[in-house]
């Protein structure tokens, strides 16, 4: 038995990225001097949002980037015998560019730990901020998110579920906290 609360609905969604990203302007003003770069799957979406609030905001073009960590994993062996490797696609030299770092969730830091791994291979970033759209806790690496559209104390049992329209069809975010009761 699983019993799910919503915590994000589809307008809590839209208010906190424009929060987000207007926090992403104030911190950083040359907006041209931004690269976004989404980690797979649903925060290459979250980052194509923010990309095109930026845009709108400040009338420039913001580079975007998508990175697949896969093949960076440190638990690459136990994921199964053949993962799916999706598309990484940074066209754009990430030298002496500020990039966002852009995540539906953080739990652990080792999803980041392998996203930093892989842009370091991109070359020497001028500083890399992190943005995740929802901080669960949990943190088995010392790592920290910049940006965080919302904080959500879970238990370990606890799944936080981000759906994106992309994706899912719907925006919203869900806590699933399983039933083990009836094992």
């Amino acid at each position: 038995m699983k019993e799910s609360k919503r915590i994000l609905t589809a307008e809590d969604i839209k208010r906190v990225l424009s929060r987000l990203t207007h926090q992403i302007i104030e911190r950083n003003p040359d907006p041209q001097e931004l690269m976004l770069i989404g980690i797979q799957t649903r925060g290459v979406y979250l980052a194509e949002r923010i990309q095109q609030l930026i845009q709108e905001i400040e009338k420039v073009p913001v580079s975007l980037g998508v990175l697949d960590i896969t093949l960076y994993r440190d638990d690459l062996t136990t994921i199964g015998p053949k993962p799916v490797v999706r598309e990484t696609k940074i066209a754009e030299d990430i030298n002496n560019k500020v990039v966002i770092l852009i995540d539906d969730v953080l739990f652990t830091g080792r999803t980041v730990r392998a996203a930093l791994d892989e842009i370091m291979d991109f070359g020497r970033p001028k500083r890399v901020e992190l943005l995740v759209l929802i901080d669960r806790g949990h943190r088995e690496l010392p790592i920290r998110a910049d940006f965080v559209g919302k904080n959500i104390p879970t238990s370990k049992q606890e799944i936080v579920e981000v759906k994106l329209m992309e994706a899912d069809k719907i925006d919203e975010v869900m806590v699933t906290i399983q039933d083990h009761s009836q094992d």
